[in-house]
């Protein structure tokens, strides 16, 4: 009799079960892919949002709330994930495994965009792009920034990016140092920040991103900038073979101690270390000249025109952006590394048909140009160049001038572990808890441990 009572409860407990977590798994599925309320199919938008100043979001309303009076039958979610860099990266990850968390469409910065196509996270676009007459209009190098090591695309460009030396030209006016500044070593960017601080007391005379709570930052903006400027890589390509030994990564280290240790012309481990160090730096510092010069990206245009986070009457007059320069001053003079942020469409999601028709919206040269304009980054369509609102912004020349000798990140699953070797290379060499030597050498068996002793040089 208890044996039969016992039988008959497990029964009941498991039909319960079983229709909770159908119950669960439908929610789960209708509130993040194919939902539907009112007859219309929600197709939800994910990116890295930024708050109160997120120019992404003002694109996208505007976006929105036109595509919704031409399609009534779409409803547009606009999903941010407001979090640093690394965290919203690992926060995608987790968001991309599952059909119950993996939004319609997502935003995926190209240097992440490899491991997630080969983990099978995002879905081959192929089937879209070779009956899309427009994709012929996307400048043809920003095509590989978004192919997997397969050679199928997997998301559509939406933004690129140049990198230089920001200055106040106040500061410079103080400092005895011209407002039409160009460096061409790097000799002379430490001496103008020597001028400043001599000249001008109480105020930054150089900044660049050295922490690892500020991620890809660190490693692109301001490690791979130095590395590359020496006229060395940080994979080579043809022999699939990490640079590890380098005397640029020597240099490179060495360049970040004189600046924050050696010289001490660089912000407090307070500030520098700081999640909040680029806004602090870009929207407060720098505008009110509290520091000389930044090292940072061309999306900051969109911080100092007419919506941004900290408008000025005229950023010209006010702000200056100088081309990196080599190392001693070799060919081709200046160099650039180069990312940006495609839209892809998860392989978890569901409506994939109706979630490629909002890509290709937002990727025509109306609002291709509009985002540009709204973020201040550069264009990734040809015909948008041409837009008279876009030509017409401030530094747009200079950055986009930077784009000739541009360089892109390792197209490789293990960059994104390299890169968190990198950033705490950098971050030693920063605090002063290791020396420039002693932080390359750990640099070096780290990567070698990780990748294999094979395949470093």
């Amino acid at each position: 009799m208890l044996k039969r009572k016992l039988l008959t409860l497990s029964f009941f407990v498991a039909v319960i079960s079983f229709a909770f977590l159908t119950s669960c798994s439908d929610s789960a599925s209708k509130d993040q892919s194919s939902n539907k309320e009112n007859g219309k199919t929600k197709i939800s938008i994910t990116w890295r949002g930024t708050g109160e100043s997120d120019n992404i979001r003002r694109y996208l309303e505007e976006f929105e709330k036109k595509y919704e009076s031409e399609n009534p039958n779409i409803d547009i979610v606009l999903s941010p994930i407001i979090a640093s860099e690394g965290d919203y990266f690992s926060k995608i990850a987790l968001a991309l495994k599952s059909p119950s968390t993996a939004p319609n469409i997502v935003s995926e910065d190209t240097f992440m965009l490899s491991a997630d196509a080969n983990a099978g996270y995002l879905k081959k676009l192929d089937e879209y792009i070779n009956s899309w007459k427009e994709w012929d209009m996307f400048v043809e190098n920003l095509k590989e920034g978004v192919m997997g090591e397969d050679g199928s695309i997997y998301a559509v460009p939406t933004t690129t990016d140049s990198r230089g030396i920001w200055y106040n030209k106040e500061v410079f006016k103080q400092a005895g140092l011209p407002t039409d500044w160009q460096p061409k070593t790097w000799q002379d960017i430490l001496d103008a920040a020597q001028q400043i601080k001599k000249s001008v007391p109480g105020v930054i005379p150089f900044a660049m991103n050295v922490a690892k709570a500020n991620g890809e930052a660190t490693s692109m903006q301001t490690f791979e900038m130095l590395l590359y400027s020496t006229g060395e890589t940080l994979y080579d390509t043809k022999t699939k073979k990490w640079n590890v030994s380098g005397n640029g990564i020597l240099d490179s280290l060495t360049f970040i101690d004189e600046i924050m240790n050696k010289q001490k012309l660089g912000p407090s481990l307070s500030i520098a270390l700081s999640t909040n160090y680029g806004s602090v730096m870009m929207q407060d510092l720098l505008p009110k000249g509290k520091v000389g010069m930044v090292l940072d990206g061309s999306w900051n245009i969109g911080q100092y025109v007419e919506g941004g986070a900290v408008p000025l009457d005229n950023p010209e007059e006010v702000l200056g952006f100088a081309l990196f320069p080599t190392q001693n001053g070799e060919d081709p003079g200046f160099i650039t590394m180069s990312g940006g942020w495609a839209w892809a469409i998860p392989t978890n999601s569901k409506n994939h048909d109706l979630s490629w028709k909002v890509i290709e919206a937002m990727s025509t040269e109306e609002w291709q140009s509009k985002r540009a304009n709204y973020e201040g980054t550069l264009t990734v369509r040809k015909d948008s160049a041409e837009n008279p609102e876009y030509a017409s912004r401030p530094f747009i020349e200079v950055a986009t001038k930077a784009l000739e000798n541009a360089y892109f990140r390792p197209k490789s699953d293990l960059y994104p572990k390299v890169s968190i070797e990198i950033q705490n290379a950098v971050e030693a060499v920063a605090s002063g808890s290791l020396t420039p030597k002693e932080a390359a050498e750990q640099f070096k068996k780290a990567v070698t441990d990780l990748v294999g002793k094979d395949n470093v040089n």
